[in-house]
């Protein structure tokens, strides 16, 4: 029996647990979006920073996360810290707007100035490069599963680690460990 118990906690952390180490030494700061507006947003102009890399919606039951992940923008933001914003429609057809009408959205209803990018896929193999590579480097405990799935990355381009949609923006888990990787 003791056996058996062996075996399943060895097979259920190989399947369950976050995979956080990188199979490449590529970093985010390779990568780009364009934003809401249609311009290139180059990640390298983040380097050295801590990024919270958030897919969002505008018609999900999370949608109030943008509230929080605001909240978290103006506190830390003049601490080398930035949350990214990507819009996907990928979770129950939540984000159907247009570019134009995501950020109308943003801002009317939550005065969002953190950088939104535009809508993009974020999973499976016509996704975006950057949830790509998160992927393909870090597992798949970096795909996201549904809306407001939030990847943290460290100053060097790195995946830190990743938060599911339940968690909220302002969690103790959630800041601890952006306060963690600022300070460091």
């Amino acid at each position: 029996m003791k056996k058996n118990i062996f075996y399943f906690i060895i097979i259920s952390m190989f399947f369950f647990s976050k995979n956080i180490n990188a199979n490449d030494k590529r970093t985010l700061y390779e990568f780009s979006f364009n934003d809401v507006d249609g311009k290139t947003y180059l990640l390298s102009q983040h380097k050295n920073k801590v990024v919270l890399l958030v897919n969002v919606a505008s018609q999900c039951g999370f949608t109030k996360q943008y509230a929080d992940l605001q909240t978290l923008w103006d506190k830390y933001k003049s601490k080398n810290f930035v949350v990214i914003g990507v819009p996907s429609n990928d979770f129950g057809n939540q984000e159907p707007g247009t570019n134009a009408e995501i950020k109308s959205f943003c801002e009317t209803n939550f005065n969002i100035n953190f950088p939104i990018m535009e809508k993009v896929i974020v999973k499976g193999k016509n996704a975006h490069p950057v949830y790509l590579w998160a992927k393909e480097s870090y597992g798949s405990a970096t795909e996201p599963k549904w809306n407001f799935h939030k990847i943290l990355i460290d100053k060097k381009g790195k995946i830190n680690d990743t938060f599911v949609s339940t968690t909220n923006p302002q969690s103790e888990k959630v800041v601890k460990k952006i306060e963690e990787l600022i300070n460091n």
